[in-house]
């Protein structure tokens, strides 16, 4: 095909459908390898800040953006009609689960797919990069874009190729993490591996579609499984009296055959508590029953709860109830170093204690506002003063200003306060961790 020479020539057009935490940094890649590359969303506010140059994605900073910006290498639109124009199309979309249900939300993808049909032409490669359930591509896109009269494989290409985007990450960007990718014919994997291959060294080719989205739903379904044992045991060692970071510690210092995974309030972010649910989904319309995978999602949808009974405890202890006190939450974010709080547990956290008559704030340096779930909340200064008026403090995010390593710093931080007033009522009663 044509197309492939103007993929290793540099002279195909990219569109990205989607400019949040992967399609942004996907145009970022693009356009450095030398695409011209066109953003497509429907928030104009994303499209403005992109035509100005600004970045609202922490792993694509504003001085990487703008100069490719100014030198006409990106631009973003609304306006889906410049698809007609582009030679290579990924699809990054949100997949959420349906509320109540936790059932696969597609209707992102198949807008996308809607959209694409109306300007798809002979030459073009279109790739799915959203998170899905096996069978995505080739039963819900591929009759839409045939559907034209064109056919995959002879006249355009599709492939899914799951993003890997880890916000927050220093290390592993989009430029250098391997692109797993599966088309519906070999031809679609092999123009869909020249694509990617222009922005990462590494590609790894699968069979097909259903493979390509099957291996991301194992990544993310290995992380919530591991997750789950690691929030079980922390809740063993709670009975047993045992410092579960100190087992943890100790069980990392193996060299093989252990990989450490860590307890927390719940998951968070768009991929962990929501991935699984996809292979589970399409596991019971096969009449297959997914119980360890189903097991680990109840575990870990459960600490919001749990933490909300260790505060209860530990409050209790000093003769107080959850109604009435003075809580503060320590990080809202779902990971550290990060301003995404999308499925963030301490949401939920915040929210039962709330119910429970708290009178809860937050900190977190890179959550200014909070807009969750109801909540509609500003993020408070972690001052003495606040540390103070707290009778309770819940670490809730690992921010490398307070993370598990620093919490005893934090402890000590609250000491000071009483010792400083010489009161022991003015400081925070307990610093609660699993």
């Amino acid at each position: 095909m044509e197309l492939q020479n103007r993929i290793e020539s540099r002279t195909a057009t990219v569109a990205v459908i989607g400019l949040g935490y992967v399609g942004l940094p996907l145009v970022a890649e693009m356009a450095k390898a030398g695409f011209p590359t066109i953003g497509i969303d429907l928030r104009a506010d994303r499209v403005d800040a992109v035509n100005r140059g600004e970045s609202y994605i922490e792993d694509v900073p504003t001085e990487e953006l703008r100069p490719l910006v100014e030198a006409g290498k990106v631009r973003a639109t609304d306006d889906y009609s410049v698809l007609s124009e582009a030679d290579c199309v990924s699809i990054c979309v949100p997949t959420p689960l349906r509320t109540g249900t936790k059932e696969p939300d597609v209707s992102y993808i198949i807008s996308a797919a809607e959209q694409i049909a109306s300007f798809i032409h002979r030459e073009m490669l279109i790739v799915l990069e959203s998170t899905t359930y096996p069978g995505t591509t080739d039963e819900v896109i591929l009759p839409m874009l045939e559907g034209v009269g064109l056919r995959a494989g002879a006249d355009f290409c599709l492939a899914f190729s799951p993003e890997r985007v880890d916000p927050g990450n220093p290390t592993f960007r989009t430029g250098n993490i391997p692109k797993v990718v599966g088309g519906i014919t070999p031809l679609c994997t092999q123009t869909a591996c020249a694509f990617y291959g222009a922005i990462t060294s590494e590609v790894v080719a699968v069979s097909d579609t259903r493979a390509a989205e099957t291996v991301k739903l194992l990544e993310n379904t290995f992380r919530s499984v591991n997750i789950a044992l690691a929030n079980e045991m922390a809740l063993l060692c709670r009975k047993l009296g045992i410092d579960v970071w100190e087992v943890v510690r100790g069980a990392a210092s193996k060299p093989f055959g252990f990989m450490p995974f860590y307890p927390g309030p719940g998951l968070g972010g768009h991929c962990i508590p929501i991935d699984p649910y996809y292979l589970t989904w399409k596991a019971r319309l096969q009449g297959f029953d997914a119980k360890f995978i189903d097991l680990a999602g109840e575990i870990n949808g459960a600490m919001p709860s749990v933490v909300r009974q260790i505060v209860a405890d530990a409050l209790n202890d000093c003769g107080k109830p959850i109604k009435g006190s003075r809580i503060l939450v320590l990080g809202v974010a779902y990971k550290k170093d990060v301003s995404d709080s999308r499925e963030s547990p301490a949401v939920e956290v915040i929210t039962l204690l709330r119910e429970r008559g708290g009178d809860v704030v937050y900190h977190d340096p890179y959550v200014p506002e909070l807009s969750e779930n109801g909540l509609r909340m500003r993020s408070v200064e972690l001052s003495d003063e606040a540390l103070s008026s707290a009778d309770c403090v819940v670490i809730a995010t690992a921010h490398t200003c307070f993370n598990y390593e620093g919490i005893i710093d934090l402890a000590a931080l609250v000491v000071d306060t009483r010792n400083a007033t010489g009161e022991a009522g003015t400081r925070a009663e307990h610093v609660v961790k699993l």
